[in-house]
C-alpha cells in the first residue's frame, strides 16, 4: 500500500480548504476533513493493514486542531519515512480578501479569541509560516471563484503521477491588482513600451497578434528574452533538484492585459519546446 497517493490540504482559515477537499473528493480521493494530526500515521497504518481498493487519500488539517502546530512536522516526517508519497498543498489569500470573506459569512475566525479579525488573520499566518515553506504547492485563492479553485486543484492532482518532473506554471498579472502570493519567481516587464497608450490596441490583450507585433517591434523585448531564457534554463533544473514539485513564474506589467500576457506566452512556448510539464494562466487579462 506504499503506492498510496496522499494529499494534505492545509493553510489559512477562509482560504478555500473545504472547496479543495470537495474537489479532491470529486476526483476520486477518499477525503477526511479535520483529521487530527496525531491520528494520521495510525490511520495510514490501519488502512495499509486492511484490504482496500482506495489508492488516493486526502486529509484536511489546520490550526483548528490545537495540537497541529506542535505535531505536524513529526507526523509528516514519520509518514514519509514509512515510504508513503505525501504531498502538502497550502492555501492562502490576501488579507483584505480574507476579511471580506469573513465579513460576508459572519463566521468567527479561529484565531481571534477577543482580538480583532485582522489580528487573528496575522497571528494564524505567522503560525503557519514554516508549514508554508515546506509545502509542495502554494495556491493563492484571492482571485479564484469556487469553480476556478476546484479546477486548479483537479488539474494539479490529475497530472501523470509517473511524471516526476517539476510542474511549471507561467502566470501573467497586473501590479495594480496585487502581486500573486504563489509566485516563486517574479519578473517585471513594465520596461517594455505599453500598448495601452496606443488607441487601437488599448482594448485588446497580449494574445492578439496586433499587440504581439507592437511589443515585438521593440529591440529591448528581444534583448530581454535573449538574457532571461538562459537564466531560466539554468535555474529551473536547480529548483527541481531541490525537490520542488510546483514552480510558478509570475510575469507582471501595469494592468496584466498586454505586456505580461505576451511575455508569459513567450515563456510558455520556450518551455513547451523542451517538453517541460508546464501550464499557462492569465490572471488579470479580463480586468479593467
Amino acid at each position: 500500500m506504499r503506492n498510496l497517493k496522499i494529499i494534505i490540504i492545509t493553510g489559512l482559515s477562509g482560504s478555500g480548504k473545504s472547496t479543495a477537499i470537495n474537489a479532491l473528493e470529486d476526483a476520486g480521493y477518499f477525503c477526511v476533513d479535520s483529521m487530527p494530526v496525531s491520528l494520521f500515521p495510525k490511520f495510514l497504518e490501519l488502512h495499509s493493514g486492511g484490504v482496500s481498493e482506495v489508492q488516493k487519500l486526502a486529509f484536511g488539517m489546520d490550526l483548528r486542531e490545537k495540537e497541529f502546530a506542535e505535531n505536524y512536522e513529526e507526523a509528516f516526517h514519520h509518514v514519509r519515512e514509512e515510504g508513503y508519497h505525501l504531498e502538502i498543498i497550502f492555501l492562502e489569500a490576501s488579507e483584505h480578501i480574507l476579511i471580506n470573506r469573513y465579513s460576508q459569512t459572519r463566521r468567527k475566525h479561529p484565531f481571534t479569541e477577543g482580538d480583532s479579525l485582522v489580528d487573528g488573520i496575522r497571528a494564524e499566518k505567522n503560525e503557519l509560516k514554516k508549514l508554508k515553506s515546506i509545502a509542495d504547492m502554494v495556491i493563492d485563492t484571492s482571485n479564484y471563484t469556487i469553480h476556478e479553485l476546484k479546477e486548479v486543484v483537479i488539474q494539479h492532482v490529475s497530472k501523470n503521477l509517473t511524471d516526476t518532473r517539476m510542474q511549471i506554471v507561467v502566470l501573467s498579472f497586473g501590479f495594480k491588482h496585487g502581486i500573486p502570493l504563489e509566485a516563486d519567481m517574479l519578473i517585471d516587464v513594465r520596461f517594455i513600451p505599453n500598448p495601452y497608450f496606443v488607441p487601437e490596441l488599448k482594448h485588446l490583450d497580449g494574445k492578439d497578434e496586433r499587440v504581439k507585433r507592437y511589443i515585438n517591434r521593440w529591440p529591448v523585448k528581444k534583448d530581454f528574452l535573449d538574457k532571461y531564457f538562459p537564466l531560466l534554463d539554468f535555474l529551473v533544473p536547480l529548483y527541481e533538484k531541490e525537490g520542488k514539485s510546483y514552480f510558478t513564474i509570475a510575469v507582471g506589467c501595469t494592468g496584466g492585459r498586454h505586456r505580461s500576457v505576451t511575455i508569459a506566452e513567450n515563456i510558455y512556448a520556450h518551455f513547451s519546446e523542451v517538453n517541460r510539464s508546464i501550464a499557462l494562466k492569465h490572471r488579470d487579462i479580463d480586468l479593467i
